[in-house]
């Protein structure tokens, strides 16, 4: 109960403090960072939560299925069909450039073999700009930058765990075995696709009966009951939940525009007390010995892959098209990591793989430098594009969609 009332605490500061941070570069989710941090046994002892801990892996499991969730929930198909080509671009060029250029830093400057250095490549190449959500969620800054930023984050987690479980198994003494786990990770893949699309079709399609339908009061429990049985589903039959979830916010938005509407602001709320719950409990884990663990060349690395890999990368992914230079740097600057990140990093640990419990770690610090750099810089820059009026505060234009402020959209 120690960690319900901590939890608590920190949601009320927070949504004190929500105004200031709409304004200045005062984070919300560095609040829930820090306060898991200070309450962890690392300084007041309140709290223990070790990285095998259950609650470590279900509160960011959770998190990333609820921010899918309502990620695919924003996305327009029809837009994304007329302007697919930069999300492609970035899927196809950004996330592998990223991907080798934080495996040859990691092999060179942490000292782990290829493998392993692959993996932390791997586990750190999805991007989550839930933290930048100034940015993605404000109608001010470029349709087409929000949409490139949103649509590639929602991706790149499905895109990057089939790589991150083959390389564990090729790590591990299973590493015979790859082969054979490539089949397997496929099928999930493919049962998360399927899932994520069969269900909410099927729902969508019930309530157009004519003896059936929800009452208005109720209809935003439609998509939460979706999405409570997909998540089950997922783990009963090894599905892949952020795949499914990913794609039946989609295809619940294109079947009924209604749904989602209703849905809309139970669903961000949603997420964004799974995010804090799940930023609470991963900053429990950063603790002085973690951070005295990583090597200097592992802070060189990180402070790399923040600074130099992402941003470098998805430049490049960009040269030739319609993007204005300040758009091209806003875009390569936000690719914070986040639960993508930490619950495959979590895999990395749990699989007691040789050099796993160095690879956490350097992982587990990129994140949280991660979360500190993009949260705080998201208002800041949003205000490069002449935003003056700020979400969720007097004199908005725009209605708020989450505690921070601002939500993410799908432009």
């Amino acid at each position: 109960m120690v960690l319900v009332v901590v939890f608590g605490v920190a949601l009320l500061i927070t949504v004190l403090l929500s105004g200031l941070a709409a304004r200045t570069v005062l984070s919300t989710s560095l609040l829930f960072l820090v306060g898991g941090a200070l309450v962890s046994d690392g300084f007041l002892g309140l709290i223990h939560v070790t990285p095998d801990s259950e609650i470590v892996s279900m509160t960011a499991d959770l998190a990333l299925f609820a921010v899918l969730f309502t990620d695919g929930m924003h996305v327009s198909f029809p837009k994304l069909r007329a302007n697919w080509r930069n999300p492609a671009r970035a899927l196809g060029l950004g996330m592998p450039l990223a991907f080798v250029g934080m495996a040859l830093i990691t092999h060179y400057l942490v000292g782990l073999d290829w493998t392993m250095s692959f993996l932390v490549g791997a586990v750190l190449a999805p991007t989550d700009p839930v933290f930048a959500s100034a940015i993605v969620g404000r109608k001010e800054v470029p349709a087409k930058l929000r949409q490139l930023l949103n649509v590639e984050s929602g991706i790149n987690d499905g895109l990057a765990l089939p790589v991150v479980l083959i390389l564990i198994a090729a790590a591990g003494p299973t590493s015979g075995h790859a082969e054979a786990s490539l089949g397997k990770i496929v099928l999930e893949l493919v049962l998360g696709l399927v899932c994520g699309v069969v269900l909410p079709f099927v729902v969508v399609e019930l309530v157009r009966f004519r003896m059936l339908g929800a009452e208005p009061k109720l209809q935003p429990l439609l998509p939460l009951a979706i999405g409570v049985i997909l998540y089950a589903t997922c783990h009963l039959t090894h599905a892949n939940p952020y795949l499914a979830a990913f794609s039946a916010g989609a295809v619940l938005t294109a079947r009924s525009l209604e749904a989602k509407e209703a849905f809309e602001p139970l669903g961000e709320a949603l997420a964004e007390l799974a995010k804090f719950a799940a930023l609470l409990v991963f900053g429990a884990l950063l603790t002085p010995r973690l951070f005295g663990d990583l090597s200097f060349g592992g802070y060189v690395a990180v402070v790399l892959a923040i600074v130099l890999i992402r941003p470098v990368s998805l430049l490049l992914s960009l040269v030739g098209t319609r993007f204005t230079r300040q758009e091209k740097l806003v875009a390569a600057w936000f690719g914070p990591k986040g639960f993508a990140s930490v619950v495959y990093g979590l895999l990395v640990l749990q699989a007691g793989i040789p050099q796993g419990e160095e690879a956490f770690t350097l992982i587990a610090v990129c994140i949280a430098f991660s979360i500190v750099a993009h949260s705080s810089t998201d208002v800041p820059i949003a205000r490069m594009f002449e935003v003056e009026d700020l979400v969720g505060v007097p004199g908005g234009d725009e209605a708020p969609r989450t505690v921070e402020g601002a939500g993410r959209v799908g432009a």
